[in-house]
């Protein structure tokens, strides 16, 4: 078998064997193919793509170019472990409002999680600006926690799937990121590789999210879903909205502090809506709850009892971070300076543009342009007002967080581009899509 015949096989629309998969995902790790050589195939799968039964099979050789997670030991008292994964958005704090609620309700979480690139910092960022919070996990470690405490979050590690990031370099640099096939196999090579069952996926689109269509979500998260059934996992995707950033934080600490207070009871109904359904989906599909209304009703005692915070503080403390942030949020780094974004005029917020938002968070400090860069994790922004709320001008709409004055003036005026408003009261704004 050549490579460069799989290159023209593909390139002529031909559909790869299972074997001829194999060949190239080894022949990439053994270093037998050159990188001109894979990128040639990947834009050959660019513009023919790949049927389902390649994807799958492209997915479980990637799985096989690393370790996989056993999570056996976990399954004594609920015989399936889930896990969530999101394809990124704007104040996209859900995954840690949703890990201790799931953990409360008696599932157990062993999740992974990586850092973020772009606009925001990625979940495992946000939990480092907690003090002395430990992401740093071996699989040992990371599966003793969740015995403990039933829940840990760790950083992704590169002995899993390093075929997946082999690949994501290429296709970084040869414009074949936005390939379904390619997203998808990338997606649930690591969520199995991670040794969850099952995962509950949020697909986002929208001018925050790097899919821009519902219909182009659906396709994605249908992929993704069906891979998984052949791959003998059971997923389900939530396809939602991204067109406007979640909740009022965007940031790092501003966003787990955001996340405290819905544990204590303070929601927004954006967050409050994809939370509940995510949970209730999971806890359905794992049969911990015998109906969706049933699911509700155990997530709201969860909240109400003070079960999801403690499962919260429970995981502060058994990766070595302070639990005391959750009563007392001075204890998150803080931002030297803040400035204010003040309504020009009377009306209702009628939108705020996700990707705004999250560049003038950006600016601020709290992404970065490459995994290595370092983030600020006080910087942020808090919209005083969001979608559909009335304003009166000189009303305090945003607030900006930063620790180089400098920046603050670079992102004001991105975010006040941001804000739009009409003149009348705005309707409900349906953020879930479509569930596969």
């Amino acid at each position: 078998m050549r490579f460069v015949d799989l290159i023209d096989k593909k390139k002529k629309g031909y559909e790869h064997t299972k074997e001829e998969i194999q060949f190239i995902v080894d022949s990439l790790m053994n270093g037998r193919a050159e990188d001109y050589q894979v990128s040639a195939w990947l834009m050959a799968v660019y513009f023919k793509g790949m049927t389902l039964d390649e994807t799958a099979n492209l997915t479980q050789a990637i799985i096989n170019s690393g370790e996989v997670i056993d999570l056996s030991p976990l399954r004594e008292n609920c015989p399936h472990v889930a896990d969530k994964h999101s394809t990124g958005g704007v104040g996209d704090k859900i995954t840690l409002i949703l890990i201790p609620l799931l953990a409360a309700c008696g599932v157990p979480i062993a999740k992974l999680s990586g850092r973020g690139l772009g606009h925001t910092g990625g979940t495992i960022d946000k939990l480092e600006s907690i003090p002395g919070f430990k992401t740093d996990l071996d699989v040992e470690e990371l599966i003793n926690k969740v015995k403990d405490v039933g829940l840990a979050i760790g950083a992704q590690t590169k002995r899993l799937t390093p075929a997946d990031g082999k690949l994501y370099a290429l296709r970084d640099v040869t414009a074949t990121v936005d390939s379904i096939p390619l997203i998808a196999s990338s997606v649930v090579s690591k969520k199995i590789a991670s040794g969850a069952d099952y995962v509950v996926l949020d697909v986002k689109y929208g001018s925050g999210a790097f899919i821009k269509t519902p219909e182009k979500a659906c396709e994605l998260a249908q992929w993704m879903v069906d891979i998984a059934q052949k791959l003998g996992k059971k997923f389900h995707a939530v396809i939602t909205s991204m067109e406007q950033p979640l909740g009022r934080a965007v940031g790092n600490a501003i966003e787990v502090i955001e996340s405290v207070e819905f544990l204590k009871g303070n929601m927004t109904p954006d967050i409050k809506e994809l939370t509940y359904e995510m949970a209730a989906l999971t806890l359905v599909s794992l049969q911990k709850a015998y109906s969706k209304e049933d699911a509700y009703a155990k997530i709201q005692t969860a909240i109400d009892t003070g079960s999801a915070l403690e499962c919260f503080k429970e995981l502060i403390k058994s990766q070595g971070g302070n639990p005391l942030v959750v009563d007392n949020y001075r204890l998150f780094p803080q931002p030297a300076y803040a400035e204010r974004i003040i309504a020009e005029k009377d009306g209702f917020i009628s939108n705020i543009d996700a990707y705004k938002t999250a560049y003038a968070c950006k600016l601020l400090g709290a992404g970065r342009e490459r995994k290595t860069d370092p983030i600020d994790y006080s910087a942020g922004i808090y919209l005083n007002k969001i979608y559909g709320e009335p304003v009166s001008q000189g009303d305090v709409v945003a607030t900006l967080y930063a620790n180089d004055e400098g920046k603050l003036s670079l992102a004001r005026e991105f975010l006040k581009e941001a804000f739009s408003y009409a003149d009348y009261e705005q309707p409900h704004r349906n953020l879930i899509y479509r569930i596969i």
